[in-house]
């Protein structure tokens, strides 16, 4: 009797443990099945932003196939603006030798103009530029015991022109006196005047323009 209630009472232990296995093996079924839509909802969200990561990685592509492009064009630009400047430099260069050749020449002109009017008044005087204390530059230079011609040749000149080589000249006299003897006489040669004629005569400028006299000779 003893044995068949043990028996009877571990009969009723296993059932009662099959039982709580049961409920257990529910709650791990139930777990496996939330973890897996958990996974799946995961899987989802994981699809989303690979997706974004996608659009965002050929948006970036499209961006610098934007910029490829602008800095090729600015490259371009670029190159074309260097061939322009080249070309401008090259015609300064071309400018600059024509108006040297040009000053060279004027400059050349008015000494052989000023020696040859002083000559037909009887005063000669061999005339030449000059240069003063590696300072100032004088176009027209020439000077005996009882006169000195100094002045400036110009392809343009004004009456601005006019005061400035005046005040040039006083500066010269106050550096080298010892160069204008006698009657000094400032002289401006140019191939075109655009100022007033009777400006520069008040002030005592023997004008010469394109080897015509404009202004009487200050003796």
């Amino acid at each position: 009797e003893e044995i068949a209630k043990l028996r009877e009472d571990m009969n009723r232990g296993f059932e009662r443990h099959d039982k709580e296995f049961e409920k257990v093996w529910s709650e791990i079924a139930k777990l496996r099945e939330e973890m897996i839509k958990g996974f799946e909802r995961h899987d989802k969200e994981f699809e989303k932003i690979w997706s974004e990561i996608a659009r965002l990685r050929e948006d970036m592509i499209k961006g610098f196939e934007r910029h490829d492009r602008e800095l090729a064009k600015l490259r371009e630009d670029f190159l074309k603006m260097v061939k322009r400047i080249d070309r401008i430099e090259a015609r300064l260069t071309r400018i600059e030798r024509t108006l040297e050749h040009l000053t060279i020449s004027i400059e050349e002109e008015a000494q052989e103009v000023v020696s040859r009017l002083l000559a037909q008044r009887g005063i000669q005087v061999k005339v030449s530029s000059i240069s003063i204390n590696k300072k100032y530059e004088l176009d027209i230079y020439g000077s005996t015991e009882n006169i000195t011609v100094v002045g400036e040749a110009k392809v343009r000149a004004s009456d601005r022109t006019v005061e400035r080589f005046l005040k040039r000249i006083e500066k010269v006299k106050k550096s080298r006196p010892e160069l204008f003897r006698g009657r000094v006489i400032p002289v401006l040669y140019c191939a075109k005047f655009l100022g007033d004629p009777s400006k520069a005569e008040e002030k005592g400028v023997w004008l010469i323009v394109s080897g015509r006299e404009i202004t009487r000779l200050p003796l």
